[in-house]
């Protein structure tokens, strides 16, 4: 491998790794030195996050890559999924593990507060779409129990600053990962206090908000020793897993107020949106509910999340219960031979979002809508993948009205690049060609950012450069567009 090695922290819903990236000044390559599965767990009626286990597995990973590549490591930094957090206490303490966005706390609290300051106001102060599982839902949740770690807390840490914290003893608050919080205010670039206040929120939370390429330090001497690694620095990166994917989109063309390109940053979640120069807050994008997270080198991310891979990877894990394995080749191949455009449900209705049940969950959604229910494993297979590409094709039509213009691909990154029916269903839905790749996108975009950051400024088209010298894209243009205009029109 190269001389000059980063290391990232990729960490998702469903699973964690640490990649080496090693670059010689033009090229960048990747290796995964440990791979980890994750999941939230239910203690005490509550859905967490198992944080030690996490922390076991990254130190692990770590270790693996200082035995593999020594002192050419420069640096290590963490992303993951944004709105979940946890808190310091005053002495320094972590005051509790982190709970899931799919606990059931935030029921109501979407309402509530929204009663309490109006819907338009909120959405002025942080520009961010409605959606119950975010951080300020969370938070209010937290407010109207009496949280006795909530008045505790001296320091709220999301998900990557507490990997950060443990790091390298450094509680930080990075802004891609903050602007998911819808307490955040992307016009100022701060959180959005006066709003906070309002609503009765502890402004000593949130603490001074940290760029992407900022080098927090050494790592702490304890994790050096355990793992192995001298003289490395912890640097952030994108902290929001769909900011460092998106960075690694090998565009050419650097961001402006109308684009003419938008990306699918596709996993679990499928992030639609465009990139532009600033923020765009309006009354088009709060009725249609998009949302303005930070991008890496300042820019904005203006996006709706579609739930993506997440109705086929929870139909798989009910039918490993019942006790049939499937692979995701093997579902694939069944719905590439299934029947098109059968049936179509909204991935993100409410009854989808956490099903003891998913193939049961669709056919029931399926009837309500007056849908045909499919029956096999084939049919629940393509009606997902198609309702996911169905979905898209509406982000981007809307995504069209609030920038005014037509936006002539689509480039699809991340884990979900190795479905290639579904990148194909993407092109048909949408007609216009879709240019898929790379996979590996956040952690390239988070190695990137360490690698080519300088005294905490990012060059995002150095970091794309790089990209389109290193990794070639696989471009699936519209086949069977006809088709889904006459089945949706």
């Amino acid at each position: 491998m190269a001389r000059d090695v980063a290391l990232a922290v990729d960490l998702g819903a469903s699973g964690g790794r640490v990649v080496a990236g090693g670059f010689d000044g033009r090229l960048l390559e990747l290796e995964e030195v440990h791979r980890f599965e994750n999941g939230p767990v239910t203690m005490a009626g509550r859905l967490i996050w198992d944080l030690p286990r996490l922390w076991q597995e990254v130190s692990l990973g770590l270790r693996a890559a200082a035995a593999r590549h020594g002192r050419t490591i420069s640096s290590v930094g963490v992303d993951t999924w944004g709105v979940d957090f946890s808190f310091l206490a005053a002495d320094g303490d972590l005051l509790a593990n982190p709970v899931c966005y799919r606990d059931a706390r935030t029921r109501g609290m979407l309402a509530a507060t929204t009663a309490a300051v109006p819907r338009e106001e909120v959405f002025a102060a942080t520009g961010l779409q409605f959606m119950e599982i975010n951080s300020l839902y969370q938070l209010m949740a937290l407010k109207q129990s009496d949280s006795r770690v909530l008045a505790a807390a001296d320091r709220l840490l999301m998900i990557p600053d507490l990997f950060h914290w443990l790091l390298s003893g450094v509680a930080s608050n990075e802004r891609t990962n903050a602007s998911t919080t819808q307490c955040f205010d992307p016009q100022m670039g701060d959180w959005a206090f006066p709003l906070l206040e309002r609503l009765g929120l502890p402004r000593r939370i949130f603490g001074p908000i940290s760029e992407p390429g900022t080098v927090l330090g050494p790592l702490r001497p304890d994790v050096a020793a355990e793992t192995g690694l001298t003289g490395v620095r912890v640097v952030l990166p994108g902290t929001h897993d769909t900011a460092s994917a998106v960075a690694a989109v090998p565009a050419d063309e650097p961001p402006s107020p109308r684009p003419d390109w938008c990306y699918v940053s596709l996993g679990t979640w499928a992030l639609v949106g465009a990139e532009l120069d600033r923020p765009l807050v309006t009354p088009e994008c709060l009725a249609r509910n998009f949302t303005n997270e930070g991008g890496i080198g300042g820019t904005t991310r203006l996006l709706k999340n579609v739930c993506g891979l997440w109705l086929v990877q929870q139909c798989r894990a009910a039918w490993q219960r019942a006790g049939q394995e499937w692979s995701w080749d093997q579902l694939t191949a069944l719905a590439a031979e299934a029947p098109p455009l059968v049936t179509l449900v909204d991935p993100n209705h409410p009854s989808l979002v956490a099903p003891a049940d998913m193939p049961a969950a669709i056919r029931a959604l399926a009837r309500a809508s007056g849908e045909p229910e499919p029956e096999t494993t084939a049919a629940t297979v393509r009606a997902a993948l198609e309702s996911v590409a169905a979905a898209v094709r509406r982000t981007v039509a809307e995504l069209e009205g609030l920038l005014g213009r037509r936006l002539g691909r689509v480039h699809v990154v991340g884990g979900g690049v190795k479905n290639s029916l579904l990148c194909q269903m993407i092109a048909d839905a949408t007609g216009r060609p879709v240019v898929a790749g790379p996979v590996e996108a956040t952690a390239i975009g988070n190695l990137l950012v360490q690698l080519l950051a300088r005294d905490g400024k990012v060059d995002l088209r150095a970091i794309r450069r790089v990209v389109r010298d290193t990794f070639e894209p696989v471009r699936y243009e519209p086949r069977d567009a006809a088709r889904w205009n006459d089945r949706l029109s």
